[in-house]
């Protein structure tokens, strides 16, 4: 493994990335170094990027790492690590997908099942990269795995252009619909046909919705809803009168409507 790595290190609103180098750390016994082959952009960076999410207000003042949508080799790991978190034997040279977030594990939303709301997590994306490990964003050569994050052996039919969302949009879509009780032969409307809103009518088409409608204002991304599971599409620039849509999935739902609708415009 090489002695160091690059990261492009987010200052600050308006200020270039600064690309560095750092020293590739040692894992604990039961941690892991991943070599990251894949880094989307999420609109999450995009916020913090272009200073809709004001970081520096909220304290945070020290260089970090963005990227989180991400994937990777496992380039070194503990002497603990023996399996995935499906219990998959996990051995240096894996490809592997994993959660971007760091729970506490006991906290009173850890305790009770969100490990999404432990403030351990919510910090996770906003650590310091100035000291060690170091590597604690997508947006660089490794990524520093530690035990408390789900991490899974990635099937070889899935190449990384699939994998790297995977984390993030996919499992965000699939939380939402499971909790949204999203069931087989139900009607499903999806506003916004962005990256998310592409998983929502992939993931919704496989849990068994029977119809599913895409809406945006881009004809492209529409295009493409199609051919990731929806059934029927409305462009809003199109059809600029709300009232119009809403008449639209009524009549293309048996005047029903939606069973579940997903708002994923943001």
């Amino acid at each position: 493994m090489s002695e160091t790595g690059r990261a492009a290190v987010f200052t600050g609103v308006g200020n270039p990335f600064d690309l560095r180098e750092y020293p590739v750390p040692e894992p604990r016994d039961s941690d892991m170094v991943v070599k990251v082959t894949r880094t989307n952009i999420c609109g999450s960076d995009l916020h913090l990027w272009r200073g809709d999410t004001n970081l520096a207000a909220m304290g945070v003042t020290h260089g970090i790492i963005l990227g989180h949508e991400m994937c990777g080799v496992v380039a070194r790991k503990g002497s603990k690590v023996r399996t995935d978190s499906l219990g998959k034997p996990i051995k240096e040279g894996d490809r592997v997908s994993f959660s971007y977030y760091v729970p506490c594990g006991r906290c009173q939303p850890c305790v009770r099942g969100y490990p999404h709301m432990c403030i351990s997590s919510i910090a996770s994306p906003v650590r310091s990269c100035e000291s060690a490990p170091h590597f604690l964003g997508g947006f660089a050569d490794y990524y520093y795995l530690k035990d408390r994050q789900w991490c899974f052996v990635a099937p070889d039919d899935v190449d990384d252009s699939q994998l790297a969302g995977a984390n993030c949009a996919l499992s965000q879509v699939l939380y939402g619909l499971e909790r949204a009780r999203l069931g087989f032969g139900e009607t499903v409307v999806v506003q916004g046909a962005g990256g998310l809103g592409l998983f929502a009518c992939a993931v919704a088409k496989s849990m068994g919705a029977s119809k599913i409608i895409a809406i945006d204002g881009i004809q492209a991304r529409l295009d493409l809803a199609k051919k990731f599971g929806a059934d029927e599409t409305i462009n809003i620039t199109e059809m600029e009168d709300r009232r119009m849509r809403v008449m639209t999935v009524m009549q293309k739902t048996g005047g029903w409507g939606a069973d579940v609708v997903v708002e994923v415009v943001g």
